[in-house]
């Protein structure tokens, strides 16, 4: 057999290109009424034979059937037989070997995804699958990462024993704590909380967890088998390949039905094992090598995909498609988004666009990668940097505002800005407006143009890296970390860009302390609804804030121009303050302009407002003010590690727009009187910005 360097000349020859790049779109196996038709890409193959089964594990063979060799290095045979329910695999003989493999084009497979099968798809459905939509669209979109064996594990959220931890733990619409019937759970505390969007860690079938095994195992599942076919041990019935299908889209459509769109987390950076199904059919065509021979590990798990092939691509955009085709999801997060080329993410966000309406399916991921990869012909990747390459709907995840607000996720003893760490005013005020007054992407590191505040997931917390709650209590007393939390959710909520956080961030979620839990016990891992009763003062503060931002459209704006909202920026150590232009002609507001300060001190801060019709809609422990028509008068505090929102009536004409003038209760009068110089300064550099711009 080649070496995977041999191979990589070898893929790289124009004549392999001409002759093998096959442009069809039925790879794998479908079955219908009228029969089935089973067909492999495998270039290299001198001979495949299908093997069928009666079961996805186990027994004898029940037919071996030579495939025929068609053009572009395809592979098929055909039948008229209903081949529904019947598990396969492949041999092919290869250079001098004979290698077996499930399909990696399979739709369906038996338990552990050792084998594929086929499977009439329509008879998946569940009842009413056909009339399935995805609910309207809110003013925002709030992002709430869920794992779904989390969700429903623990027996306080009420659920039925025997689908706790499965997919069938969604289609429960009205549990409650420990089936009090009193205190919501599941996805009626979600609908409470008022999340829009549900992203499922990944669900496609992985290969850290034995299906066949007890409920006892956990991972978070980036470990990818077989990208096509849902991970069965979330299923009632792993050993029964039509299963695991018609329980997830029973989830979908639970979810849609409450109200939610649905986020598919996905890994197409890397596959669980390098001795996978790509690898078994096509030697290194998936995977990338460097010209010295050393594979590719830029994903830091062994391999990594090589997403600038033909093939690999192709196979990359239709499995993209088919999830949303097949399953009616809305949405797609993509691990490790920094390894996959431009052109590949550009050309999805292209497709869904052209398929469903611009925008409608959101697309983000991580814009980063593990370490060095080998990708082919100096082809641009999708990280941070290159943020201006992409499409402007095609959004990164923020970790200038993560590590700016709270401190670095990384360095779990360094403090943020909301504990006391001078040098982040910066940045924060960088954050308010998402992309920056400069054009300049708020993503930490490399710099780059960014078209629009769409291109910015804004968050402090995600399955990665220490909960919200344990990074706080690294650096902050007991006492304080409720204060802290609210301040860290009142800040990240006032930015722009798409708000995202981690299930059960809201209600003080721990791992204890633990940084990455991807292995840990269920039992460390679990959603603990007892606890979000027991910090319910937490969650209503969320509640109010994600109530309140749907108000507000001058953070809500997406479009490339929602950074000139943002003016009048003070900063001094530990504040920031803005004002933002809150009109629209998308949706009215109660208020016209927004007036929000952060203050980490551990001082209250005074501060005097420009002209009348002020109202408080947020400070330090109510979210809800804003329901109430607070009046502000002419002077407000906001008070130490917290967050102050104030909106100004819009049918109050006597507003003037300026600069805030913000003074410490604590402060003499020669601070005060350094402050106001400092205020002129800052107008003088203002105007002369002014007249440059005007140049």
């Amino acid at each position: 057999m080649k070496t995977a360097l041999e191979w990589k000349h070898y893929y790289s020859k124009r004549e392999f290109k001409d002759n093998y790049i096959y442009c069809g779109k039925d790879l794998g196996a479908a079955c219908t009424d009228a029969g089935a038709s089973f067909k492999l890409w495998s270039p290299a193959a001198e001979r495949v034979t299908l093997n069928l089964y009666s079961a996805g594990d186990g027994g004898k063979t029940m037919a071996r059937i030579p495939m025929q060799k068609e053009e572009k290095g395809v592979w098929s045979w055909h039948t008229k037989e209903d081949m529904h329910g019947v598990y396969y695999d492949y041999t092919l003989e290869m250079e001098g070997e004979k290698i077996q493999s499930a399909d990696p084009y399979a739709k369906a497979c038996g338990v552990n995804g050792t084998r594929s099968m086929a499977v009439d798809l329509r008879r998946t459905d569940p009842e009413g699958w056909e009339n399935d939509r995805a609910p309207e669209e809110s003013a925002e979109r709030i992002i709430y990462e869920l794992h779904v064996k989390e969700f429903s594990w623990d027996a306080s959220g009420g659920f039925p024993e025997e689908y706790r931890g499965k997919y069938k733990a969604f289609t429960c619409k009205d549990t409650t704590l420990y089936n009090d019937g009193v205190h919501p759970t599941g996805l009626a505390y979600l609908k409470e909380l008022g999340v829009t969007h549900v992203e499922i860690m990944p669900a496609y079938d992985y290969g850290s967890v034995d299906e066949a095994g007890d409920d006892s195992q956990f991972n978070w599942g980036y470990d990818p088998v077989n990208y096509n076919v849902p991970e069965g041990s979330y299923s009632t019935d792993p050993h029964r390949g039509e299963v695991r299908i018609r329980e997830m889209k029973e989830m979908i459509q639970t979810l849609h039905s409450c109200g939610f769109r649905v986020i598919m987390d996905v890994v197409y950076n890397h596959t669980y094992s390098l001795d996978s199904w790509f690898q078994r059919t096509a030697p290194w065509y998936f995977y990338r090598v460097f010209d010295d021979g050393r594979i590719s590990d830029g994903s830091a798990c062994g391999n990594d995909v090589a997403s600038e092939r033909e093939m690999c691509a192709k196979y990359i955009l239709e499995s993209v498609l088919y999830w949303t085709e097949e399953y009616h999801i809305d949405g797609f997060r993509f691990d490790l988004m920094g390894l996959l080329d431009v052109k590949l993410m550009n050309r999805i966000r292209k497709e869904l666009d052209e398929r469903y309406g611009k925008g409608v399916k959101i697309l983000f991921g991580e814009p980063w990668a593990a370490g060095e990869t080998a990708i082919e012909n100096g082809a641009p990747r999708a990280p941070r940097g290159n943020i201006d390459l992409l499409d402007e709907n095609i959004g990164m995840f923020c970790d200038l505002t993560r590590d700016a607000v709270k401190g670095s996720a990384l360095k779990i003893k360094r403090p943020g800005f909301i504990t006391g760490a001078s040098g982040y005013e910066n940045d924060i005020a960088e954050s308010a407006a998402a992309w920056g007054k400069t054009g300049v992407s708020s993503i930490k590191g490399e710099r780059a143009p960014a078209k629009a505040p769409s291109q910015i997931i804004t968050y402090v917390s995600s399955h990665d890296n220490q909960t919200l709650w344990d990074k706080l209590g690294e650096t902050a007393s007991e006492e304080e970390r409720m204060r802290l939390n609210r301040m860290a959710a009142a800040l990240y909520m006032t930015c722009q860009g798409t708000l995202f956080l981690l299930s059960g961030e809201e209600f003080g979620r721990t791992k204890d302390g633990m940084e990455d839990s991807f292995n840990a016990p269920v039992s460390l891992n679990r959603l603990d609804w007892a606890l979000a009763w027991k910090n319910r003062s937490l969650v209503e503060y969320y509640k109010g804030l994600i109530a309140l931002r749907r108000q507000l459209p001058g953070l809500c704006d997406k479009s490339s121009r929602a950074a000139e909202r943002i003016s009048d920026i003070y900063k001094s150590d530990g504040v920031v303050g803005f004002t933002v232009d809150n009109t629209s002609e998308a949706f009215s507001s109660e208020w016209d302009r927004l007036r929000i300060i952060y203050n980490s001190t551990k001082n209250g801060i005074s501060y005097k407002l420009p002209g009348e019709g002020w109202e408080i809609l947020c400070d330090a422990s109510d979210s809800g003010m804003w329901r109430h028509r607070f009046p502000a008068g002419n002077r407000v505090t906001a008070e130490s590690q917290s967050v102050l929102i104030l909106g100004h009536r819009a049918q109050f004409s006597g507003f003037r727009a300026g600069i805030v003038h913000i003074h410490s209760e604590e402060k003499t009068d020669m601070e005060q009187r350094e402050e106001k110089q400092l205020l002129k300064k800052q107008r003088r550099r203002k105007r002369w910005q002014e007249e440059q711009d005007a140049v």
